[in-house]
């Protein structure tokens, strides 16, 4: 009688995307990126652990939008790839979800190497900077801050005190008007800013 022998598998370590793209999560190449996949997933990732108003998400699709448009308003002469950057800043969750900071402090500095070669993979396909320069970085950190503060006051149940000792207090002039959108209209605002951002390129 024979013997059926298993042989050990390694774990699964990639993600088929609805693009058909197999994306490696242990060695991501930009080959394997798309901005559809990217949207679709953003928009259908809750930031605040869905712990907001209304009858949709708040998604880190729209969330990328409006940080995207923050950084513009504070810094009116950024290049269209800076402006990319800015809206591709959390783009490496479409894979990874949106963790809330202090999960990601705790998980330690594992996530954060693998953030950054996700994030590595991404820009190399788009025709941008490898890494993000550090002054937009900081650009870019301050406009999420700023972001967040909107989004703590008109949907996450904050007060206007709480949110300003949290995050950043909106600069004067700057007024956004914060509405969740359903996943696939955040999924094709994504995609069609991406678009303008593109041509400019």
């Amino acid at each position: 009688m024979k013997k059926t022998i298993k042989t050990a598998q390694s774990p699964r370590a990639w993600q088929r995307m609805l693009s058909g793209r197999r994306l490696d999560l242990i060695d991501p190449s930009p080959l394997d990126i798309e901005i559809e996949d990217i949207a679709h997933g953003l928009a259908r990732v809750a930031r605040w652990n869905g712990q907001t108003i209304g009858d949709n998400a708040f998604s880190v699709a729209q969330h990328s939008i409006i940080v995207e448009q923050i950084a513009s308003f504070l810094k009116p002469n950024l290049t269209p790839q800076e402006r990319m950057m800015a809206l591709l800043h959390d783009a490496p969750e479409f894979v990874i979800g949106d963790m809330i900071s202090p999960f990601k402090n705790a998980l330690g500095i594992d996530y954060r190497i693998f953030e950054d070669k996700l994030e590595r993979a991404i820009h190399l396909r788009f025709g941008l900077l490898p890494k993000t320069p550090p002054a937009l970085k900081k650009l870019i950190k301050k406009a999420d801050r700023i972001c967040a503060w909107f989004e703590a006051v008109n949907l996450a149940g904050f007060s206007i005190e709480e949110a300003d000792n949290l995050f950043i207090p909106p600069p004067e002039g700057l007024e956004i008007d914060i509405k969740p959108l359903s996943a696939k209209e955040a999924q094709i605002a994504m995609v069609d800013r991406y678009n303008i951002l593109q041509k400019e390129i």
